[in-house]
């Protein structure tokens, strides 16, 4: 069980796919070993930021802060990328050959290359203190490190991770090789990598050649393991940059030899010229298992008299999350989100002077334009579209062509954007006076003009010219808009389409334009003064944003998204935090009121979520990315569906407590969700029994009912909990079970057996809630933290386990 512990010296943590890791194992303390937490003490808890406490050894310096020595700077730095796994080596088993080519396992970590294993070492290659096995590239040599021929390919594979490449290093011929080899010499297949050319080649060879190879620059980030596996008729390359995700880089049928012969794996080098150096391979036909993906906290380096160390704390994605700045509403997080490259909220307060760009871009601050003399523009008075908390600008011109207005020259930049790629412009408009102008967009020679105005008769219009002379398009479809009440209106040029509050009402002949820069809200040019309030003005280049997508902008201003389910909710909202990676795990999800005003975190909004919906949510722990579970993930398991089973002679500890208190016990909960009913459900026997054990509930439902139906859930659960596990502390890493106890993770579920007579039953099983671990030289210790498994069944008709009057007969939630 090799512990695998990566630094991503210079890397981000949120940008994954750009990490080139560093193994630091060989500095790693395995005799105090490696503590890592994760998840929630129990099911009524909010899971945790998980975190992991790594030892390592500072003799020479290289973990010491800004020390230009080290190998590592000036990258040794807080919020270093950092993963920790375990890889797994297979152990040959049964009797009868060739065995199963994935039990051909080395983990080169002994010193002595294995003889037995590997009888053909032509030449000389060694095994390192770090791991590897080291093959030299002589020159003028071609070496052979070849296994016994005793293995098989078919429905197998063969791994190995890629730890060192050889170079060029004045050679007109350098390679290394892993293949699967047939009886027929220059029968083979696998992976060739040319150090010349910088080539990773994945072959099926006869006579030593193959005229179709699949070439690959080589990646040290997404080739840093290669794996051939064949499997129902067809043998498949692929490679990966932690063991554990595989992308397929070639297919091809399955040759007749992989299913008629014994095979071989053979690791051989040539070099003709140049200055010899070497090849590492590592990890041979190990299954890697992610315990931790976070990022460095500290590197506090400590002496103990000569001896320095670094001992790291370190924390998953959530340590990134919560620093994050409250969230602005969900229109304008959905704005910045799709990528602008302007973007006016126009919210600052009252006595600003000018209005400036949220988009991240740069883009000039808007200043006030005074037309004639009179007229007033006050910032931070209105309230804007239902769901935001912004307050926006009241533009009250003395007339049409008497009053302020806001003007931005864009720049160059913007100018050759909207050039080169069509535009789309979006704006929020509140008024009661037609025949005025809501944003404008123009060429400095006039030449391009752009304008979204209203008629008299308060009917959206697009105005346009390409040689100076402006023609209107009328769009008679968007109604009357200059009602007193918020509009939202979307013109798409690359469709020509033309959205109002959410909705496509026409398209439109209007032309491209080319070369517009010079931005005017609330009036155009001196002239069609803006009366009202104007919020929220976008403009963008297609096709980085379109319409029928940015039309959604309405729905987040005017209702907060309020209806959309659980699992899109929490999707979104990891956007504004730009989380490239979300797993759904079930299917029921609610529908979810709105979160639409600023003012919280994302991490805050989430978790809002995850309570409604009595869900789980946390880091993932093998990449940046985070799993959002519903509760129907854990309905009713099956004895098929379990990660493993433990007797209880197994566990390893002294003392095994079955709880049965009334630390989860309520029978009388009282909800609400916003702008709803307050309603209450108690369980009468349970508080006759035990007393009153209230509890109250502000869930984000969208209906009195959904409230009502929580309640329920949570009393049908918690009136009488039965009794528990709560703790189960195993051994792993002696057990046979051991793969099948890292593959478990929150939500998942297992039972201990063998119980004690004195136990409520011989078997009781578990969900896992979270664990803490060690994981030392020879040891995993792995504690998890349960509950019981029966908490989440619920009723299902006629059925003999889930439909037992009084015991499981709860309704679905």
């Amino acid at each position: 069980m090799p512990l695998l512990v990566e630094m991503g010296w210079g890397g981000l943590v949120q940008l994954p796919a750009t990490i080139t890791w560093t193994d630091v194992t060989p500095y790693t303390d395995v005799v105090q070993g490696v503590a890592i937490t994760r998840g929630a003490a129990d099911e009524l808890a909010e899971t945790q930021p998980g975190t992991a406490t790594v030892i390592l050894d500072n003799t020479d310096g290289r973990f010491t802060p800004g020390n230009a020595a080290s190998p590592y700077y000036p990258f040794v730095r807080r919020n270093t990328p950092v993963r920790i796994s375990v890889a797994v080596i297979p152990a040959k088993s049964g009797f009868l050959t060739p065995w199963p080519m994935a039990q051909l396992g080395d983990a080169f970590d002994d010193g002595v290359v294995n003889t037995s294993r590997w009888p053909v070492n032509t030449g000389g290659a060694t095994e390192t203190p770090a791991g590897r096995l080291r093959i030299p590239l002589t020159p003028g040599m071609d070496t052979s490190f070849t296994s016994a021929r005793e293995w098989s390919l078919q429905s197998s594979r063969l791994t190995a991770k890629l730890a060192t490449v050889p170079q060029a290093n004045g050679s007109s011929n350098a390679a290394a090789s892993m293949w699967v080899t047939s009886t027929t010499s220059g029968t083979r297949l696998g992976w060739r990598y040319d150090a010349v050319a910088g080539v990773l080649a994945a072959m099926s060879q006869t006579g030593f050649s193959d005229p179709t190879p699949t070439n690959l620059t080589y990646s040290a980030i997404d080739h840093a393991w290669l794996r051939v596996r064949e499997w129902l008729g067809t043998v498949y390359w692929e490679t990966s940059g932690d063991g554990v995700t595989w992308t397929v880089r070639r297919t091809l049928a399955t040759p007749s030899w992989v299913t008629s012969q014994s095979h071989a794996a053979e690791f051989p080098t040539t070099r003709t010229g140049g200055t010899g150096d070497v090849i590492e391979w590592a990890l041979v036909g190990a299954t890697v298992y992610p315990r931790f993906y976070g990022m460095v906290n500290e590197f506090p380096v400590e002496w103990e008299g000569l001896v320095s160390r670094v001992r790291i704390s370190c924390t998953d994605m959530f340590k990134r999350l919560n620093r994050l700045p409250a969230l602005r509403s969900m229109l304008v997080e959905e704005i910045i989100t799709a990528g602008s490259l302007a973007y006016y909220p126009l919210s600052e307060p009252t006595g600003s002077t000018a209005c400036g760009d949220l988009s991240g871009g740069g883009a000039p601050s808007l200043s006030i334009a005074q037309s004639g003399s009179g007229g007033t523009l006050t910032l931070g008075t209105v309230t804007g579209p239902a769901e935001t908390s912004e307050q926006l600008p009241q533009f009250t011109p003395s007339s049409a062509t008497v009053g302020k207005w806001l003007q931005a020259d864009l720049g160059a930049a913007i100018q050759q954007q909207l050039t080169d790629q069509r535009m789309v412009m979006e704006a929020w408009l509140q008024t009661s006076t037609g025949g005025r102008a809501v944003v404008g967009i123009a060429s400095p020679d006039l030449q391009y003009q752009h304008i979204l105005s209203l008629t008299s008769g308060g009917n959206l219009q697009i105005e346009w010219t390409s040689d100076g002379t402006l023609q209107a398009d009328v769009i008679s479809a968007s109604g009357n808009l200059a009602d007193g009440r918020w509009h939202h209106v979307l013109y798409d040029q690359r469709t020509s389409a033309v959205w109002v509050d959410g909705v496509q009402v026409a398209t439109t002949t209007a032309d491209w334009g080319y070369n517009e820069r010079i931005l005017h809200v609330g009036g155009y040019r001196n002239t069609r003064l803006w009366n009202g309030s104007v919020g929220h003005v976008a403009v963008y280049a297609a096709p980085s944003a379109s319409g029928a997508t940015l039309a959604a902008h309405y729905t987040a201003g005017a209702a907060g998204f309020s209806g959309e389910t659980a699992d899109v909710r929490i999707a979104r909202l990891a956007s504004y935090a730009q989380i490239p990676s979300v797993t759904i795990a079930g299917t029921v999800h609610d529908p979810i009121a709105s979160q639409g005003p600023a003012g919280s975190t994302v991490v805050a909004r989430m978790r809002e979520v995850e309570s409604t919906e009595s869900a789980r949510l946390f880091a993932d722990r093998a990449s940046f990315g985070m799993t959002y579970q519903s509760r129907g993930l854990r309905y009713n398991p099956s004895p098929s569906g379990e990660a493993f089973q433990i007797a209880y002679a197994d566990l390893e500890t002294r003392s095994v407590e079955v709880a049965d208190d009334d630390q989860k016990l309520v029978n009388d909960a009282t909800g609400s969700r916003p702008g709803g009913a307050t309603q209450r459900v108690t369980a009468s026997s349970s508080v006759l029994a035990f007393g009153a054990y209230p509890q109250e509930l502000t869930v984000l439902k969208t209906s009195d009912n959904s409230v009502l139906d929580a309640l329920y859930w949570l009393v049908s659960r918690y009136a009488n909990p039965g009794p528990e596990l709560r703790e189960v502390p195993i051994e792993a890493s002696t057990l046979s079970t051991y793969q099948a106890i890292l593959a478990g993770d929150i939500s998942s579920y297992f039972s201990v057996t063998g119980l004690p007579s004195q136990a409520p039953a011989s078997s009781l099983r578990v969900t896992i809630e979270g664990y803490t671990e060690t994981i030392r030289q020879g040891s995993h210790l792995i504690q998890f933290h349960t509950s019981a498994t029966s908490t989440d069944s619920v009723w299902v008709l006629d059925d003999s386990t889930y439909s037992v009057l009084d015991s499981t007969t709860r309704l679905a939630y």
